[in-house]
């Protein structure tokens, strides 16, 4: 997975994934009965070589439906979940005491998470803590006002109608440089304004009801709630017609448009950049404009609509960040189509739940710091460096065999391997909260302060030396993501955690599962987009003419293979939008599997419950990636996720490897096994 720095930034954000192959075969799950694949879970009835994900995972999701709350499940989604009950743990514990030291993590995760845990108080106070920014919108009445209202609400995350925030440079990642992006949208994307099929109609139809419900709560009678709906559809519309699509996005040359200060103020003059700049305590250095066209239309924006117009604008994208935080009505409403209509869940998580993860965003690594001392221990985080040594290892015999790769690009490719910056487990230097003012009787003043501080945290990297000691997950996050411009894989203690990790795991299965993982995010920084970056991470193209053609000839086989993966009639996967998630997935399983092949030749892997340790590595696999997701969130996936649906990134990459096949027996024939005209291969 790619990483974005802010959650509400619209910033794209790449891939938003040691020589000596040492054995792991004393550090996991070798001791007298290691643990092998969950036989409980495999639906016997299936053949393995037609349905692999049936076969893997077909009983287990058969018993276990998809919680009322969640859109997807499985065994890797059941233990993101439970990572947030042992948060839970944490956060009962230090917020039942009052009296911690002030500025203390223990104080700011426990008055935090007490406050939000007042559910009453948060009811009782209703649309009240809002009010203050809603008379503000309210009061413009000049454009120097907008400008002001525009900065204020970009002080608090709410980004609209754009976005700014940090980046390394894509021309020198050593230097943090401010990047402007499009923003500004209150559905998922552009085609949901402009596409003409019915399930868009459908999503507009119910955004207009949804935007007008939350109008009425704030205190609009029916004809102007329908009224203030129509306003900010209509200015979102425009801007999403400006937007690049999902595909575009992913292409780093379609957002990389360094330019000065004094060019931006002449693409977008009606911005006051010299008022936002100065407030923002930003010098006004170089910085890149991810969407030059979309910047044009706000200008367009601010010099052609009414002042009426965009205070309805602004108030509608401020209750939309701020639902959340309000009472219940508004958290019911902002569910009621973002979760529900969209994504198909049908229950509210609990209140616990909400807060645990409101907790987590805002303050990852206060908490993250309690949750490592209790849940990720020294002797795991070795363990964990170990197994990634290992499979870079495996990477590195591959680039070094590959045969159609020349030598003048093979070598910039291995100089790049030679810079990859594993991080396991959690930061080396904790972030600073203690500026905060953090009170127990009030959610939403602090949720206010801790946004506030994330946004000016982020701000004052901008112009400095880039901190490569900085994580852009929590240590809790159940994940993993590949930094381009950094060039380093990041692997969460969250998601270090069984089932894709375990002591007691036999090698096969830690392989199978968080291995195919590894390989994934290591294989980033060599797909179609983590391609394009060097040894240095600087955008800059190191291959020569002839390779790139190789190279994107065998892209090709996987976007076609992925586009003829229906979820429904009439609906199937776009082959170049989840390209780099797919490439990563098949590189994934094969430098996983060639790891856990050269572990076994000093341990030899045994067979248990009477799979051999091959069919444990795939099965290991298709347990721990085995997705069971609501028909409402896959098609909400195919439209904008870079991610497959879960279901074929299990059958996608393991149908084009040769030891699948042969690890069950597989005949040519079989749906399982892709013929070797068709058979894809990257990496």
């Amino acid at each position: 997975m790619i990483i974005s720095v802010q959650k509400k930034v619209k910033m794209r954000f790449l891939k938003i994934s040691l020589l000596l192959l040492t054995s792991c075969a004393s550090l996991f799950g070798q001791g007298s009965s290691p643990k092998g694949v969950q036989t409980g879970d495999i639906d016997q009835k299936a053949d393995p070589c037609t349905d692999f994900f049936q076969f893997a995972n077909g009983k287990w999701r058969a018993e276990n439906p998809i919680p009322p709350s969640m859109v997807r499940w499985s065994r890797r989604w059941q233990a993101g979940e439970a990572a947030k009950d042992q948060l839970k743990l944490i956060l009962d514990d230090v917020s039942r005491k009052t009296d911690w030291p002030h500025s203390s993590v223990e104080q700011l995760i426990g008055d935090y998470y007490g406050s939000c845990m007042n559910e009453a108080r948060v009811n009782k106070l209703g649309l009240a803590p809002a009010k203050p920014m809603l008379a503000e919108i309210d009061a413009m009445k000049t454009p120097s006002d907008l400008q002001r209202m525009i900065r204020r609400l970009h002080e608090i995350s709410v980004f609209a109608p754009f976005a700014l925030g940090s980046s390394p440079d894509n021309h020198n990642p050593g230097q943090v440089i401010a990047m402007v992006a499009a923003s500004g949208l209150g559905l998922p994307d552009r085609d949901y304004y402009l596409k003409t099929e019915p399930r868009f109609q459908g999503a507009r139809e119910k955004y207009l009801l949804h935007v007008a419900a939350m109008f009425k709560l704030a205190g609009y009678d029916d004809a102007r709630a329908k009224s203030a709906a129509d306003t900010v559809f209509q200015i979102e519309k425009k801007l999403a017609e400006a937007s690049l699509d999902n595909v575009a996005l992913r292409d780093p040359l379609a957002t990389d448009h360094k330019t000065t200060f004094v060019d931006l103020k002449k693409l977008s003059p009606a911005v006051d950049w010299d008022g936002y700049f100065s407030a923002a305590k930003l010098s006004r250095a170089d910085l890149n404009v991810t969407e030059p066209k979309f910047f044009q239309e706000v200008d367009r924006q601010i010099r052609e609509t009414p002042i009426g117009d965009w205070k309805t604008y602004l108030k509608w994208q401020f209750l939309h960040a701020a639902a959340d935080q309000l009472s219940d009505p508004f958290v019911n409403e902002n569910f009621s189509f973002y979760s529900k209509y969209l994504n198909g869940a049908t229950e509210l998580k609990p209140r616990w739940k909400r807060c645990a993860e409101s907790t987590d965003q805002l303050l990852g690594e206060a908490l993250g710091k309690k949750y490592v001392e209790k849940y990720f221990s020294p002797e795991a985080k070795a363990r964990a460096q170990e197994m990634v040594k290992n499979i870079l290892a495996a990477m590195h015999d591959t680039i070094e065999g590959l045969d159609w790769m020349g030598p003048e690009t093979k070598k910039k490719a291995l100089e790049k391997f030679s810079t990859f910056n594993p991080k396991i487990g959690y930061p080396d230097k904790w972030k600073d909260y203690s500026s905060i003012n953090m009170v127990r009787d009030s959610y939403w003043d602090n949720s206010l302060a801790a946004v506030k501080w994330n946004i000016a945290e982020d701000r004052s990297l901008i112009g400095k030396p880039v901190d490569r000691g900085r994580w852009g997950m929590t240590p809790p996050t159940s994940n993993a993501y590949y930094n381009p411009l950094l060039n380093e894989i990041v692997f969460p203690a969250g998601i270090l955690q069984q089932p894709s990790f375990s002591v007691d795991n036999a090698d096969a299965i830690n392989y199978g599962s968080i291995g195919v993982v590894i390989g994934h995010e290591i294989s980033h920084g060599f797909d179609d987009q983590g391609a394009q970056y060097d040894a240095q991470g600087r955008l800059n193209n190191w291959w020569t003419a002839d390779d790139l053609k190789r190279f994107q000839d065998r892209t090709s086989c996987v976007v076609r293979q992925f586009d003829g993966y229906f979820i429904e009639p009439n609906i199937h996967h776009n082959g170049k939008l989840v390209l780099g998630e797919s490439i990563g997935d098949l590189a994934g399983a094969k430098l996983a599997y060639l790891a856990f092949k050269k572990a076994q030749q000093a341990h030899p892997a045994p067979t248990i419950d009477g799979y051999t340790p091959d069919q444990q590595f795939f099965i290991a696999w298709g347990q721990w990636r085995g997705d069971e997701i609501r028909p409402e969130t896959q098609r909400t996936m195919v439209q904008g996720d870079p991610h497959p649906i879960g279901k074929y990134r299990v059958i996608g990459p393991l149908s084009n490897l040769p030891a699948f096949k042969q690890a069950f027996s597989c005949k040519d024939d079989s749906a399982m096994v892709r013929p070797p005209a068709d058979r894809c291969q990257v990496w």
